[in-house]
């Protein structure tokens, strides 16, 4: 396994819509692994393949505590069949925008079909956090982050900070 780098807003690729995977193989599980690897290096509960530059319906998401036992799930071609009309509002951050956090009220159940690490189909009913996570790692698969789900003033003001933080990174100290 190895980290990769995660991309930052406002870099275009988190705004574009992930293709579909043909198959799972081994590339593919090694992918996984290393989207795992850095997702929980960040640290984070869920990453999509568009946020280390793949532009494939990928993500993995793990909800489980620090002193719990790791408890991966891996998301291949995920598609959301059913959302609640109940809602709910979690307090969201996001590793392609770090440090910026914002309340998002989304469907408080969905349903997901996807394929699993070994290629098995599967269905899922999440609810809570985990509903949550899904829908904000799916988003992502769509070119949607999650501070498009708050107010224009609160989403410009975020993004005119990560703007000036990427000028500044650019800039050479000696």
């Amino acid at each position: 396994m190895s980290k990769r780098k995660i991309i930052i807003e406002p870099d275009p690729i988190l705004r574009e819509k992930s293709s579909p995977l043909e198959k799972v193989d081994n590339e593919l599980r090694k992918l996984m692994d290393d989207m795992l690897e850095t997702m929980y290096s960040a640290p984070g509960i869920g990453l999509a393949a568009v946020q280390v530059g793949i532009l494939k319906r990928l993500i993995v998401i793990d909800i489980s505590k620090e002193d719990e036992k790791k408890n991966p799930i891996f998301f291949v071609n995920p598609e959301i069949i059913y959302q609640s009309d109940k809602t709910s509002t979690y307090e969201e951050g996001c590793l392609s925008l770090p440090g910026f956090y914002a309340e998002v009220e989304r469907p408080t159940e969905c349903h997901i079909n996807y394929l699993d690490y070994n290629g098995k189909r599967k269905k899922l009913e999440a609810d809570g956090l985990l509903a949550t996570c899904i829908q904000h790692e799916v988003d992502h698969l769509n070119g949607v982050l999650f501070i498009d789900h708050i107010s224009k003033l609160k989403r410009d003001m975020i993004i005119k900070k990560l703007r000036k933080n990427k000028k500044e990174l650019k800039k050479i100290i000696l």
